[in-house]
């Protein structure tokens, strides 16, 4: 497993705590990291896509700017009293993937209070849902084009930094 992605677990389990502690919100998190070094972090509910153009547009940006690992993350609410907030590191060159999951606790006003730590576990890449974003897609020039146009326009926008190597 890349050494990027050993700290990306890290950073975003702490980003979670810091975010859903400290203002309360538990936003769906894409964020992925390049050869060079390049973190990229956003938001994925402020694509407002359908789920398969949404995976489409995530791959597109793992392929166009050669990601060497990527994290999502988001809230799973199993009833009104167990929500956990879960996500995965997915490594391009290991078939192994880590995932992480805490156990959010919510107070009579439904305001975020408490936050176990985050369990990590390791599991195979293909048994998570939003694994698969490494694997080939053929996007039409139409689709390709949207899809460079939506990330220009969104980079200025995201937490863009670039980790130590």
């Amino acid at each position: 497993m890349h050494l990027f992605s050993e700290n990306l677990a890290v950073e975003v389990a702490n980003y979670y705590r810091n975010i859903v502690l400290g203002h309360g919100a538990t936003p769906k998190v894409f964020t992925m990291v390049n050869s060079d070094g390049d973190q990229y972090l956003f938001f994925i509910d402020d694509l407002q896509m359908e789920r398969v153009e949404e995976d489409q547009f995530l791959s597109y940006i793992v392929r166009e700017h050669d990601a060497v690992t990527y994290a999502r993350g988001t809230l799973v609410i199993v009833d009104k009293v167990q929500q956990f907030i879960e996500f995965a590191v997915v490594d391009k060159d290991d078939s192994q993937a880590i995932v992480c999951s805490a156990e959010l606790t919510r107070n009579v006003e439904d305001k975020p209070i408490g936050l176990t730590e985050f369990e990590k576990t390791l599991v195979k890449r293909d048994s998570i849902v939003f694994g698969h974003l490494y694997d080939p897609i053929v996007l039409s020039d139409e689709k390709q084009e949207d899809f460079e146009g939506l990330w220009d326009e969104m980079k200025p926008k995201i937490l863009h930094r670039t980790m130590g190597i």
